[in-house]
């Protein structure tokens, strides 16, 4: 790692949407992390997947309330996006070489150690997933939990390969024109949602399209070359001892990779739900989905909601303050077979 006092500076900070915009150099390029909250309290670090940042991949999340009373009153959140993919920016030089996944993870280690961060809580959504479980697997010592939305963890298969190659050739020479627009809004959301010559596009939809309408094409194609060239991390998933909470929509085009990777995770510290009726980010689609799981998760780490606290939690999650017990699937609510919930979309 690039020495810290050179490769790691913040250039820029500014309050943006309830959180401060931290401008943060690392030796691997220049990354915006958004800070809500009192950063005394544990960390959770999001990471979202591809064309997007926080406010179009958990902004359905953090705006549903019982879900953010939960995640607020219990943590600072760090929402991390991917180089040249936050609010503003300007072009990548198409010259730059392109990150790797391990670029992308390293990067990471940087950010924290720049905010002082010790051991962190974190929530990534596809790309984003697989980026912080391959940084969890680096290093061990400071992931104590993965919240993983639609996880990736296998090379891409054939399929996904040809697809993505098409869409990183619109991106280099359309930038983000309506076929690949299309293609994105396939990826996150079910069909239901997307709409229908006869039934109209859903507003999180509508919303999510106006935010890609703002990204660069070629910092878009820099993190889904980065993506496409991802190596299997499965080998490395049994050696991971955080707790791992995963959900994924039963529409999702990646369905079959979650399952996988649950599969390979040890049964004592993993679960999987299933979500009906929804497609990959169930953040935005089913957010309240995710509320009792995500309830349970923590419970395993001593945080409640805020109607069952009076004082908020003021040090760092820590896996050696956690009880076996606690870290069995039947005291975090769940069963180690998907979990179907049918949560309407109106909700």
């Amino acid at each position: 790692m690039a020495d810290s006092n050179d490769s790691i500076s913040v250039d820029m900070e500014k309050i943006h949407l309830g959180g401060k915009e931290h401008r943060v150099r690392t030796g691997r390029g220049s990354v915006s992390v958004i800070v809500h909250g009192d950063q005394d309290k544990p960390a959770l670090v999001t990471y979202p997947d591809l064309a997007l940042n926080h406010m179009s991949c958990f902004q359905g999340l953090f705006f549903c309330p019982e879900a953010a009373s939960l995640l607020l009153h219990n943590f600072c959140i760090y929402h991390v996006s991917p180089p040249g993919h936050e609010l503003g920016a300007s072009a990548v030089c198409p010259d730059d070489p392109v990150p790797s996944v391990d670029d992308l993870a390293d990067q990471l280690l940087e950010v924290l150690n720049f905010f002082g961060l010790g051991t962190v809580m974190c929530m990534g959504v596809t790309a984003g997933a697989y980026i912080l479980s391959l940084f969890a697997m680096k290093y061990r010592e400071r992931v104590v939990g993965l919240i993983l939305i639609s996880p990736l963890c296998r090379a891409p298969s054939w399929t996904e390969w040809f697809y993505n190659k098409v869409m990183a050739n619109l991106l280099y020479f359309y930038g983000m024109c309506g076929l690949l627009k299309e293609c994105l809004l396939q990826r996150y959301f079910s069909k239901e949602v997307r709409g229908s010559a006869e039934v109209p596009e859903s507003d999180i939809v509508q919303a999510c399209s106006r935010l890609l309408d703002e990204r660069q094409g070629i910092n878009v194609f820099w993190y889904l070359q980065a993506i496409n060239r991802r190596p299997d991390i499965t080998d490395g998933l049994k050696r991971l001892r955080c707790r791992t909470l995963i959900f994924v929509g039963d529409n999702s085009p990646f369905h079959s990779e979650a399952v996988h990777m649950t599969s390979k995770l040890d049964r004592r510290y993993s679960a999987l739900v299933e979500v009906q009726a929804c497609g990959s980010m169930v953040t935005e689609e089913q957010p309240h989905a995710m509320l009792i799981p995500m309830e349970y998760f923590l419970m395993g780490y001593g945080l409640y909601r805020p109607s069952q606290l009076t004082d908020s939690p003021r040090s760092p999650l820590s896996p050696s303050c956690i009880s076996p017990e606690l870290l069995s699937p039947e005291s975090m609510g769940l069963k180690l077979k998907p979990i179907k919930t049918r949560i309407s979309p109106h909700v």
